[in-house]
């Protein structure tokens, strides 16, 4: 068992949990929790940590996989949560291209649908956003996330907690040029939409066939130049005196209005 905060394996834990440039470096993430550690696909494993206690209760979930036992102040140490369930692992990061988010792929297959339907993302920051965009998007049927460049890290431990494993599933990748990105989607015969103070009602529209949406920064929507090159603006109608709605819950709007159509 593992009981000092100085040990190598420790500390590299430690750094991956706390910098999205070690991550990179090495080419994995860090998943933590029970839900999480039962989501893991075997061939994405790389070691896991547990506490004794959460060992003995679920020692079934340990076959065929690596893994060090850690005392309690070491789980609680590294933990990036307030109460460690007991079990942390590291995990191989997904690689996909653009071509394999947005075309037509195996996801799509599973999910017997036969017209992308993809979440273009720009500029979002906070991590519970992106987190709860990806598990939704999973629900909703969507095919595919793309994000800017400057999107928040979505091997952030924040963000895949918020994910609910969804990030293990749903194929996502980051483009250096997102308007660029839709533009050459447009000319391909995609529908892109931004959502957008001065659009039409999102109602309007028809999202059977393939179908992009764009959202944008929290506090600053979509740059002008991603909403001019979608080829409709749509917005979401309120009551009362808000302006704009949270970027994960609108997204949820959305994704909904097009599943609904879909299913019908």
């Amino acid at each position: 068992m593992i009981t000092s905060t100085a040990n190598s394996k420790i500390k590299n834990l430690s750094k991956l949990i706390k910098t999205a440039k070690e991550r990179k470096k090495q080419d994995v993430f860090v998943v933590e929790g029970i839900r999480m550690f039962t989501e893991i696909p075997k061939d994405l494993h790389v070691e896991t940590y547990a506490t004794a206690s959460f060992y003995e209760k679920h020692a079934d979930l340990f076959n065929g996989i690596a893994y060090e036992l850690v005392s309690d102040h070491i789980m609680e140490s590294v933990s990036d949560t307030k109460t460690p369930q007991g079990v942390i692992s590291v995990v191989k990061r997904l690689h996909y291209n653009v071509d394999e988010v947005c075309g037509k792929t195996d996801y799509m297959k599973k999910l017997g649908i036969d017209k992308p339907l993809i979440m273009a993302l720009e500029n979002l920051q906070d991590p519970g956003n992106l987190g709860t965009i990806l598990r939704t998007a999973e629900g909703a049927g969507v095919t595919g996330v793309l994000m800017s460049a400057d999107t928040v890290d979505i091997y952030n431990p924040k963000v895949v907690r918020a994910t609910m494993g969804a990030i293990f599933r749903i194929p996502f990748c980051y483009v250096e040029n997102l308007t660029d990105c839709i533009v050459s989607y447009n000319e391909e015969g995609y529908a892109t939409y931004s959502a957008h103070l001065q659009g039409k009602t999102f109602y309007d529209y028809d999202y059977k066939d393939s179908t992009i949406f764009c959202i944008g920064n929290e506090g600053n929507g979509l740059t002008k130049e991603l909403s001019d090159a979608t080829s409709s603006k749509v917005l979401i109608p309120m009551m009362g005196q808000v302006e704009s709605l949270n970027a994960a819950t609108a997204a949820t709007v959305l994704m909904y209005e097009a599943m609904r159509q879909r299913r019908i």
